[in-house]
């Protein structure tokens, strides 16, 4: 199935729902509803839920982290702006790839690969060198994307063979989500070496870097203003929920919405902070488990095809990233210490 023309990045047509990072499975429900009786999901609804997120951050921050903006940034203004450009890239490059035939366990398996990018940028921006076990583990992750995507791109061909005039189509969007897919990976990664260079000469500051990469992004929404509007007007269309405990009557999807702000922002700040207050092993194995576990409740809960093979493909990916992270160096040692007094 090919997206519709003039389809903006955000909710794809087919049942399968977008997520970007921290987004918890809020999300996931939030861009699966629909207006009863269509047949559709608010195609484009990725463009007011990012929109919604990136504002309510940046009013948080401009409040209480820049003071009303009489606070001056520890980390000169340009560089925040050339963080923002990849960060507002490859949010809309992850959005759109979802309308290109992608199906969600397999975004955010690809997505998981975000170490393979780390380390092979690493070694060609940072000239850095990695141990025998690193390589590993990151060959290991490779295998479990590759099976992953092999196996998806087995089921889009079934998916169009009946339809033999969508079917060559359908299979071409798809190649063009994986390159999508794989730009993003990419520029994410780049990202994070960009930030991590700019931690290092100018000190970690985790709030402020949290309210510029969602302040300065927020122009280039104007560019999506008549779509996040039209959007706006069709959750305004939805059932109505009462909230619980409150007794706050309102449209449902405006519920979603608000629930998905909330742990986004969550979710983000928590890693903002851990950046500056944890080691890079902590960070890396809690926003691996994270996406393990975002996964897991996206198969259950849409009931998305997943078969044996995408399992081992995913275990793969989360073994290899444990690898990577030398996790089994760190319980080593613990679970020697608990054996002593057994012993003893």
């Amino acid at each position: 199935m090919r997206p519709r023309p003039g389809t903006p990045p955000g909710c794809p047509e087919r049942r399968h729902a977008p997520g970007r990072g921290c987004g918890a499975g809020v999300r996931r429900l939030l861009q699966q509803r629909g207006v009863p009786g269509a047949a559709g999901q608010f195609p484009g609804c990725g463009n007011i839920v990012t929109f919604s997120q990136f504002l309510f951050i940046a009013l948080e921050g401009f409040i209480f982290e820049a003071n009303f903006g009489r606070k001056r940034p520890a980390i000169p203004i340009r560089n925040y702006f050339i963080m923002v450009a990849m960060f507002f890239t490859v949010s809309v490059v992850n959005n759109y790839a979802l309308n290109l035939n992608i199906a969600m366990p397999l975004h955010m398996i690809f997505r998981s690969g975000s170490l393979i990018a780390s380390m092979a940028l690493g070694i060609i921006i940072l000239k850095k060198r990695y141990s025998v076990s690193k390589y590993s583990s990151i060959a290991l992750v490779s295998l479990g994307i590759f099976t992953c995507t092999f196996m998806s791109a087995k089921q889009v061909a079934s998916d169009s063979s009946s339809n033999e005039e969508d079917g060559p189509q359908a299979f071409l969007w798809w190649l063009l989500g994986i390159a999508a897919l794989t730009f993003a990976l990419l520029m994410s990664a780049r990202m994070g070496i960009f930030q991590e260079m700019l931690y290092k000469k100018f000190g970690k500051h985790s709030k402020e870097a949290l309210f510029y990469n969602h302040a300065l992004p927020l122009p280039g929404f104007l560019l999506l203003a008549p779509n996040i509007y039209q959007h706006a007007v069709l959750f305004n269309q939805s059932e109505l929920f009462q909230v619980p405990v409150i007794g706050l009557t309102l449209p449902i999807m405006w519920f979603y919405l608000l629930m998905n702000v909330i742990t986004q922002y969550v979710c983000i700040r928590g890693v903002f902070i851990l950046t500056t207050e944890c080691t890079s092993l902590t960070v890396t194995l809690v926003v691996t488990l994270r996406k393990f576990v975002s996964l897991i409740f996206s198969i259950l809960y849409f009931q998305n095809p997943f078969t044996g093979w995408h399992w081992l493909g995913t275990a793969f990916v989360f073994v290899g990233t444990l690898m990577y992270t030398e996790v089994w160096n760190s319980l080593g040692p613990l679970l020697a210490r608990r054996r002593r007094p057994k012993e003893e």
